[in-house]
């Protein structure tokens, strides 16, 4: 079995030309959107191209942001808003691809620093959150230059104007990511998994009237006390409707804050879109940024902790499984001592009455050699068994590889089955053998396998041994969805296979390639090298 590709994030598919054709429509119907909320030196303060730019860029990954430079060119030539024979087009063109570059870059820095050994520290929904912060603050510094430069460009000449300006430039895309991007993202999602999710998601859906009541009900009472305090004078006060945000992310999660979050806006920025002053559109876009932000963090903080209770849980049930199978090893040592003796003189009874019978008639013979059989079968299950539960258990032995693939595969075929997954196992070098406890790479080597079994997309998973570079390798193979990679993480199981493989002088690697093909990979010392 050979590697599919090399080490490397999760290559996603590049878009096609109707893809493209698609964003470009999408992205002329934003721009000419974002128009209602711009105005004389400056950005504009709702600018949702932004939201449709980060979701494709964090869809499809940072080596799309060439073909996206090119659509918002084209875009922006057909809308007028770039002339070829203006004196000021390198300028201009600079003025277009810069925000593209400056997503790419941060989407592909949040990207490499959720990857690897970097991966613990960026757990999602962190990484787009992150992403959807990070990338209009750094693309409204990249403007900074320009405004300096030539403030005849952007009629700005005074410092205050320029600060004013950029923070329209950051508010605006701020906002338009944190309405925009989720959205898209889930639907994309969601088409990603194909048909195989389509017989749910046509079932009708079953709503819980009471979390839409309460979300309602606090949501409506917040917008209600900020239209009083803004009647009698105090102005727009965002704290209200913070606090009932806040609340519904905290108790429902992302997907009812955002919820939340749009009706706020669908209140908020047709009254924004009127001729208002400046100061008045940039002050009630940074509370309505504050709303969201508030919001999306509390709806990820939420979702967060669940993932991490339902990982705490998962590992709760696999340590309750390793006490009974701890418990279950002292009784079948028992048995199986009892049982060693009788079935070893059996064994070679057996044997014996075999080779007395060679010359009685064939009914007598075929059956003694089936008694054989039988016999030295079981009694080669019983050495085996005594070996995996005895005291030899506890310390490193010489373990033959193809030994090592048998058990396990007999443990984990019954699972595969029951989830329609076909269990591949290449052929074994009989000769590849290693020093090492039976009982912990067994465990490594399933946890490995149930983790390709859940995950496989085509029902398929491979499992191949071989020597390579004086070293053992045990390989599990399957193909995964591109789109669902984001989430596949470092399990609790993956985790104690990474820590017992290296307490073997070995180490486990995972490989994501770019054709939809996971590859987990073994290495191990040869029981020759580690004496």
């Amino acid at each position: 079995m050979r590697r599919s590709g090399k080490a490397e994030s999760a290559a996603r598919p590049a878009p096609g030309p109707l893809i493209l054709m698609l964003y470009g429509l999408g992205f002329w119907l934003a721009l000419s959107m974002a128009a209602y909320w711009g105005g004389e030196g400056y950005y504009s303060l709702w600018f949702p191209p932004a939201g449709l730019r980060l979701a494709f860029l964090w869809h499809f990954g940072p080596r799309a942001t060439p073909a996206i430079m090119i659509v918002e060119l084209l875009v922006n030539l057909g809308m007028g808003r770039f002339s070829l024979a203006s004196p000021d087009r390198l300028i201009a063109l600079w003025g277009i691809v810069r925000p593209v570059l400056a997503y790419g870059a941060i989407v592909g820095v949040i990207r490499w620093l959720s990857s690897g050994s970097r991966a613990g520290m960026m757990t999602p929904p962190m990484p787009f959150s992150l992403a959807a912060a990070a990338a209009p603050v750094f693309a409204a510094l990249t403007a900074l230059p320009e405004a300096l430069w030539r403030p005849d460009r952007t009629q700005v000449t005074t410092l205050p104007d320029v600060i004013t300006s950029l923070t329209a430039f950051a508010v605006g895309d701020l906002l338009g990511v944190l309405l925009i991007a989720p959205p898209l993202l889930w639907i994309a999602g969601t088409a990603g998994r194909g048909r195989k999710s389509l017989p749910s998601r046509l079932a009708p859906p079953s709503i819980a009237w009471t979390p839409v009541m309460e979300m309602a009900f606090l949501l409506g009472g917040a917008i209600v006390v900020t239209r009083l305090l803004t009647h009698i004078g105090l102005g727009f006060q965002p704290t209200p409707v913070i606090l009932a945000v806040a609340w519904t992310g905290l108790r429902f999660g992302r997907l009812a804050a955002w919820i939340s979050l749009a009706a706020v806006a669908w209140l908020l920025l047709p009254e924004t879109a009127d001729a208002i002053s400046t100061t008045d559109r940039l002050e009630r876009h940074l509370n309505l940024a504050t709303i969201m932000v508030v919001g999306y963090l509390a709806g990820s903080y939420r979702d967060a902790q669940k993932q991490a209770r339902a990982a705490l849980e998962r590992r709760d049930r696999l340590l309750f499984q390793a006490e009974r199978l701890k418990t279950l090893r002292a009784m079948s040592v028992a048995v199986i001592h009892e049982i060693s003796q009788p079935l070893s003189t059996l064994a070679i009874e057996a044997r014996h009455l075999h080779a007395i019978t060679d010359r009685s008639g064939q009914e007598i013979r075929e059956s003694a050699a089936l008694i054989d059989r039988k016999a030295a079968a079981l009694s080669h299950l019983v050495r085996r068994l005594r070996r995996f539960g005895g005291r030899v258990v506890d310390e490193p032995s010489p373990l033959p590889v193809p030994a090592l693939v048998e058990s396990v595969v007999a443990i984990a075929a019954p699972e595969a089955r029951s989830q329609g997954v076909a269990l591949k196992v290449g052929p074994t070098d009989p000769d590849l053998v290693i020093l090492g406890q039976e009982v912990e790479l067994s465990q490594a080597l399933m946890n490995l396998l149930r983790n390709a079994i859940q995950h496989s997309s085509d029902r398929a998973v491979e499992l191949g041994s071989e020597r390579r570079g004086g070293r053992a390798e045990i390989t599990v193979l399957n193909r995964y969805e591109p789109e669902a990679s984001h989430g596949m993480g470092m399990g609790v199981g993956i985790l104690v296979a990474q820590a017992i493989v290296e307490a073997h002088g070995g180490h486990l690697t995972r490989t994501k390639g770019p054709d939809g093909v996971m590859l987990a990979s073994i290495m191990l010392p040869l029981a020759g090298d580690c004496a």
